[in-house]
């Protein structure tokens, strides 16, 4: 490849001719302009300058080679013609980097609401607002940490517990937790490698991961970084262009993924007011999903720039399509109630997430495990349970092993853990990850001893008592480790006065 000046690539800086540079290599990237998803501008603000540091947080290497046609790869920079550029650190980003160096080592992490804290602490505003946002007020977000304060163990006592045993299966697959990792989005806001952390960490413990549709990795990129056997599922949203899902679908299937979650609760994504007030996404606020799309919102804070090609029409006649186009087990994640349930079941499907996606749809929705006792209940009326056919899952507000075995105790198979996750592995990288799943061990050993409990399958709703779980105001004591991280919503701000 010839070698161009960064003189020449300085002359095609606009939306006619319009040069970048990423890892040394000229692009000339002005036919893509218009179908970038994050529209012309952030593009534009690099034309004719080096783009590498706002590339690499939310590109695979290849991206560029791959999807610019070669005609397109103009050649190298040359060394001799690079000017250093000094750039200025922020005070905000000097004091994130102290922060970063005062964190407390791991072995000081002793639960999962410490990494949400060192993460609050950390993470660039814009990350912390999008990843711990919630729909309106955010009362659903509150509630289904306190849903699980509502609910009490009764212990069975003088029960052989000297070996107990928390791994279980999850669609026929096997699981070292009854935990699989919920799908986030937009991993790399909070870390360089961003979803590849679960996925390293999952791979050496046996715990399943759901692949994001919205990651910041691509998606053959999640699946190459995991170990022979490893078992990962797929969360979809389910595009406008039903061809770019199936060819999707079919994709992660031929790539050896186990089964299949569509998420159901999104028609819309909620307003999410803290990331609102985060306006004007800059490229680390899209995901990998929208590479060939136009017309992305970014004004309106990052989950409005990620959402765009949602299909709002989805619906029940859709499902027979679905099983149409794979093999993998389906199940519908978002069910709320005990009358989708059923029809989830009637149609065939493998299973459902009893989820509010996190608090961050529709507010003052209940809790996962609130309509678990319902749902179940339901279930029964079409015959024998738990029925190997049809698991359900719960996901929302879990933090601790107890949280898990309260639910497992209710009816549901596993659980999925979403946040904790993430925040664990902002906090720490893939260490961070790998000492959650020890956390999590640790207390599942404890809490099964001292319930009673040698086995998932022992788990039983004896053991728990639910009967205020509907009961929405009372004398439960606070939560006060949650509630320490929790940042309350604020109202719009006034300018600073000259």
């Amino acid at each position: 490849m010839s070698l161009i000046s960064t003189q020449t690539v300085a002359e095609h800086a606009t939306a006619s001719s319009c040069w970048i540079i990423v890892h040394g290599k000229v692009y000339d990237v002005t036919d893509f302009l218009p179908e970038h998803p994050g529209g012309s501008k952030i593009i534009l603000k690099y034309a004719g300058a080096d783009a590498t540091e706002a590339y690499d947080p939310i590109h695979p290497p290849d991206a560029i080679t791959t999807h610019l046609p070669k005609e397109k790869h103009l050649g190298v920079v040359d060394p001799n013609t690079v000017v250093k550029v000094v750039k200025e650190v922020t005070a905000e980003e000097k004091m994130r980097q102290e922060m970063m160096l005062a964190r407390p080592s791991l072995d000081e992490i002793v639960n999962l609401h410490d990494f949400e804290a060192v993460a609050k602490a950390i993470l660039p505003p814009k990350a912390w607002a999008y990843y711990s946002s919630a729909s309106d007020d955010e009362i659903t977000i509150r509630e289904n940490r306190a849903a699980y304060q509502r609910i009490w163990f009764r212990p069975r006592v003088l029960r052989d517990v000297s070996v107990v045993d928390w791994s279980t299966t999850i669609l026929g697959r096997r699981s070292s937790l009854p935990v699989y990792i919920s799908a986030t989005a937009l991993g790399k806001l909070g870390h360089p490698d961003g979803e590849l952390n679960l996925t390293r960490a999952a791979g050496k413990h046996g715990v399943i991961q759901m692949i994001p549709t919205l990651a910041s990795c691509a998606f053959d990129e999640i699946v190459d970084a995991a170990v022979p056997g490893q078992v990962q599922f797929l969360q979809l949203y389910v595009n406008r262009d039903r061809e770019i899902t199936r060819k999707y679908v079919q994709h992660a299937e031929k790539r050896g993924v186990k089964g299949l979650f569509i998420t159901v609760d999104a028609p819309q994504l909620g307003r999410r007011e803290k990331d609102m007030r985060m306006k004007f996404v800059d490229e680390s606020g899209v995901a990998k999903v929208q590479e060939n799309q136009s017309g992305v919102k970014k004004d309106e804070g990052v989950a409005r720039a990620i959402s765009s090609f949602i299909d709002p029409s989805l619906s029940w006649k859709d499902i027979p399509w679905f099983k149409s186009i794979t093999n993998m087990p389906i199940v519908l994640k978002g069910v709320a109630t005990p009358e989708d349930a059923l029809m989830a079941y009637d149609y065939g499907l493998a299973g459902i997430v009893l989820s509010n996606h996190g608090g961050r749809q529709l507010d003052t929705a209940r809790s996962g495990v609130e309509n678990l006792i319902e749902v179940v209940a339901a279930l029964k009326t079409r015959g024998p349970w738990p029925n190997p056919k049809f698991e359900v899952f719960v996901d929302g507000g879990i933090r601790r092993a107890s949280d898990v075995l309260k639910a497992i105790a209710l009816g549901a198979s596993a659980v999925g853990v979403g946040r904790a996750f993430m925040y664990s592995f902002c906090a720490y990288g893939q260490d961070g990850v790998e000492k959650a799943f020890q956390i999590f061990r640790e207390e599942l050993e404890m809490n099964m001893r001292l319930l009673g409990a040698r086995t998932i399958d022992e788990l039983a709703p004896e053991m728990v008592d639910a009967s205020a779980l509907h009961s929405h105001v009372g004398l439960t004591p606070p939560d006060n480790l949650y509630n320490t991280t929790y940042q309350p919503l604020a109202l719009a701000q006034f300018k600073n006065k000259l």
